[in-house]
């Protein structure tokens, strides 16, 4: 099994003296490493090769890795390690090179401008070359005839929706409305043993990172070739949705990749690299934590939550500190008895609260708040024990992001008993409101109903219902509180209750056009039968207290809509082919375009004024994920995950 960490040596008793000589580094190396990595840096029989990896990393990188070591993956400190011998030890670790044949080759690469690159090539065919350069950066190249071009991207997607203000809205207008129609796969790269993916491709400098479960890969944004790949084990026993293979994808900063594992810990991956630089335990997965989200970088903080709100765990959102790894601040969605709104719990329900932050957030730099969706209340299906509005679940909170602290909540669905949780990305839109600029953070949610916040205060604006059915509530009351219709809970024999337990849109992605002011979101018309079932809470079982199954004998239908935020009302419609069983988002762009996954399986393009259908391509796959879109070597791509693979679209050359 591969593990993708450099080093696991053993940690020797005590401290070896010796003169300093010019061979004094390998010395330290033969007495600290080999036995693990094999006497030349290529591996052993208790650790991996570490002669391909070393180039990406700084020498404080690598006195860093000998002082802390990384516990979790198993390499142990090196408290004993001199100041003098760590320098010797890093001047000979530069000196080692990959065993011929079994790793990456050394070359030096002449460029078409005259000049030339020295360093690891990790990838090659007869159109394009992988380099890990000396400067410990990738570089991607271009035949062009005898000599190189190299390439990158103009326009990147660094984070899961693109931007931090999570509107999923690209300014790249070459694809548009006129040539869309044109469109055509430009490359595939499958992902092994995986089926479903959901996670959302990141771009930055050229190089695409892509995710499942505990595997992180690069790849080469225009060509689809893989540049690395960090694997590790699942964890056994793990209940949740981790546990199903699910990771919708990384952050970004500086010369690093964040990412959750199954069991709710963060690591940070070199992303010149692969290698594992740090790794921190979020949460007992034990006690039915598990993540699955993709993080979010903020200044010098990256900020991540977990799942396990099906499973009763207690919901927070955490920053940490990019570079150790150390946590810097938490906020629990769910405050302990006897604090601020634990009055909001009424019952024992509170000792297995659920309120998780799955879901990636947004976050406004002007005024330096982050916005964060909250998941259920746990049981899902049974208020019993917990009487209450049941605070901070099914809400947004905006929190200092420095910080932590709370600045305000709103909470959509209060004492919610048919898991109709928060986890939407909410937009933050910059718009003329009643005559006057204001903030506003909008989301259509899982409830059925649309809203309009001013995010500096969480002032309720405007609301209104978006899909076909609702039958949970009549309306919303002039300060955006449900009013809820009774005897709509779960019963022991089945409740017929609209929209159905996987709401009338849901995580997949939204997007806002500035241009045309309207809001794209994916919806289903559907209703659902909810059946409570009483139950305790234990470790490592689930804590739904039911189960659902869509209304028998009834339509149901996948629609995609377009909101005017103004008004909220529905500009435009278009009704979709399929089972209402998946989950594909959208993605608006400058070229008047709107992609989306469409339910039959098919990737499609609208006109985003007016959602006239212009393009389509069949994938045959059930959508779990969101489009992207960035530009490389001047063309416009358009990308996203179906099934076990990535696809990425754009024009053919000659369209362009």
């Amino acid at each position: 099994m591969r593990v993708a960490v450099f080093f696991l040596c053993a940690l020797l008793s005590g401290s070896i003296a010796f003169a300093q000589t010019p061979d004094s580094g390998r010395q330290v190396f033969v007495n600290r490493c080999a036995a693990c990595h094999g006497s030349d840096g290529n591996g052993g029989e208790l650790g991996p090769a570490i002669a391909t990896r070393v180039p990406a990393l700084t020498d404080e990188n690598l006195a860093s890795l000998f002082r802390q070591g990384l516990p979790a993956a198993g390499m142990p400190p090196f408290p004993s390690l001199t100041d003098s011998e760590t320098r010797e030890l890093i001047r000979y670790l530069r000196t080692l090179r990959p065993r011929s044949g079994s790793g990456p080759v050394r070359k030096k690469i002449s460029l078409i401008d005259g000049g030339a690159i020295e360093g690891l090539v990790l990838n090659q065919s007869s159109l394009d070359l992988q380099l890990l350069g000396d400067d410990r950066k990738i570089h991607l190249l271009r035949t062009s005839g005898n000599s190189y071009r190299a390439v990158t991207s103009q326009a990147d997607w660094p984070s899961y929706n693109g931007n931090t203000i999570g509107s999923r809205y690209s300014p790249l207008a070459q694809i548009t409305t006129s040539n869309v129609s044109r469109v055509v796969p430009k490359w595939i790269f499958s992902l092994p043993n995986t089926s479903h993916l959901q996670v959302t491709p990141v771009v930055v400098d050229g190089v695409m990172y892509v995710t499942s479960a505990n595997e992180c890969y690069a790849l080469d944004a225009g060509a689809g070739r893989e540049i690395w790949h960090y694997q590790r084990p699942r964890t056994k026993g793990l209940v949740g949705n981790a546990a199903g293979g699910i990771n919708r994808g990384v952050a970004v900063a500086g010369d690093r990749v964040f990412m959750v594992t199954d069991h709710a810990h963060l690591i940070a991956l070199n992303r010149f690299s692969g290698a594992l630089l740090w790794e921190t335990e979020m949460a007992d997965w034990h006690q039915n934590y598990n993540a699955t989200g993709a993080p979010l970088a903020v200044g010098p903080l990256v900020v991540t939550g977990t799942s396990g709100g099906d499973e009763g765990v207690r919901g927070f959102v955490a920053a940490f500190d990019q570079v150790t790894g150390k946590e810097v601040w938490r906020f629990w969605t769910v405050p302990r008895p006897g604090e601020p709104k634990s009055e909001t719990w009424q019952g024992k329900g509170i000792e297995h609260p659920g309120a998780t932050t799955w879901l990636t957030g947004t976050y406004d730099p002007d005024l330096d708040t982050l916005y964060w969706p909250t998941g259920n209340p746990s049981p899902d299906l049974i208020g019993d024990d917990r009487g209450g509005d049941n605070l901070y679940s099914d809400s947004v909170v905006a929190l200092d992001a420095k910080t932590g602290t709370l600045k305000w909540h709103f909470q959509f669905t209060p004492h919610d008993v048919w898991d109709y949780d928060a986890q939407e990305t909410p937009a933050l839109i910059e718009a003329t409101w009643q005559g006057r600029p204001r903030k506003l953070l909008v989301q259509a949610n899982r409830n059925g109903f649309f809203y309009v916040l001013d995010r500096t205060d969480g002032k309720f604006l405007l609301g209104k219902q978006y899909a076909k059915n609702v039958t949970w509530a009549r309306g919303l009351t002039p300060e955006g509180r449900p009013i809820v219709v009774p005897n709509m809970e779960p019963s022991l024999e089945g409740k017929r209750v609209c929209p159905s337990l996987e709401g009338s849109s849901n995580w997949y992605s939204t997007s806002f056009n500035p241009t045309t002011g309207l809001y794209y979101v994916q919806t289903n018309d559907k209703c659902g039968i909810f059946t409570r079932t009483p139950m305790e809470w234990e470790a490592g079982k689930g804590f739904m207290g039911g189960s659902f199954k869509q209304a028998p004998d009834e339509p149901a239908q996948r629609v995609l809509r377009a909101i005017d935020i103004q008004t909220a009302s529905i500009v435009w419609e278009l009704p979709q082919t399929g089972a209402v069983d998946s989950w594909g988002g959208t993605l608006s762009t400058a070229g008047g375009i709107v992609f989306f996954g469409e339910d039959s399986g098919a990737l499609m393009a609208a006109d985003a004024a007016n959602g006239k259908p212009l393009w389509s391509f069949q994938t045959s796959q059930l959508w779990k994920a969101s489009p992207m879109t960035y530009m490389f070597d001047n063309k416009q791509y358009v990308a996203v995950a179906t099934g076990s693979n990535i696809i990425a679209f754009g024009l053919p050359d000659e369209a362009r």
